[in-house]
């Protein structure tokens, strides 16, 4: 008979994609409640390489009410105290909502951001704030070829920080809409279609004149240590979509 394998040791264990009510603090000082989809994985000792879930669901459900970037470290600590963990890492992704109103009518209306919290500790101790922000282009192309009119399309924008102090995710998002030829609003009136379609008319860029003015602003911003920046265009007129990408690393 053949001789059996040896076992296969285990490290790394963990869940994914586990949907979780969840509140996180908002700027103007109120709680937001959301759902989020997490991840979780911790690297144990050899001797602790039993299940982790029931853990980290009761670790995460002492923090579910008040949830936001400092409060974030705390609960990567509890977890890899808890665990025995040599270390932990968690991804956090939700959707975020903003009340913007109208440039012109100022009809308020409720937009939806996609954003993550991811963290390390013990190993990984990096945490990083990501949002992905929609906004509009406009091709400088087409407006300069053609008598009249040019293409226009919907992108988004992805920005990943790493920071000092603090920041708002409400900052980060608004550091992004104003890097596009217009940003986008849930609801819009007729007056307000006007505007939005003649600015992004009088400030057309292609995704990597977007991707440079969002670095270019994260690279000023005192607090922020390392960001990268993903645009991603929807064409209108293509059958592909346009991208750029720039990591602030590559850039000194």
């Amino acid at each position: 008979m053949p001789p059996h394998p040896p076992p296969v040791k285990l490290k790394t264990i963990g869940i994914k994609n586990i949907r979780y009510p969840i509140r996180v603090r908002e700027k103007h000082g109120g709680l937001q409640e959301t759902v989020a989809s997490i991840d979780l994985r911790v690297s144990l000792p050899r001797q602790f390489r039993g299940t982790c879930v029931a853990t980290f669901i009761a670790v995460l459900n002492k923090y579910q009410d008040d949830l936001s970037v400092a409060i974030f470290a705390d609960l990567l600590a509890e977890l890899k105290e808890e665990l025995q963990a040599e270390s932990a890492h968690v991804a956090m992704t939700f959707p975020y909502f903003i009340e913007k109103r109208a440039p012109i009518s100022d009809t308020p209306s409720l937009m939806e951001y996609t954003c993550r919290f991811t963290g390390g500790t013990g190993g990984e101790e990096d945490f990083v704030l990501s949002t992905w922000v929609p906004t509009t282009t406009l091709c400088p192309c087409s407006k300069e070829i053609s008598d009249f009119g040019a293409h226009n399309q919907r992108a988004e924008i992805n920005l990943n920080v790493k920071f000092k102090g603090f920041i708002w995710v409400e900052d980060l998002i608004r550091l992004v809409e104003t890097s596009a030829s217009c940003e986008v609003f849930a609801l819009l009136k007729r007056p307000d279609e006007k505007y939005v379609t003649e600015t992004a008319y009088q400030n057309p860029m292609f995704v990597e004149d977007v991707a440079r003015r969002v670095a270019q602003t994260a690279a000023r911003h005192p607090h922020i240590q390392w960001f990268s920046v993903g645009v991603e265009s929807f064409e209108s007129i293509h059958k592909h979509n346009a991208y750029a990408f720039i990591d602030s690393d590559e850039m000194r």
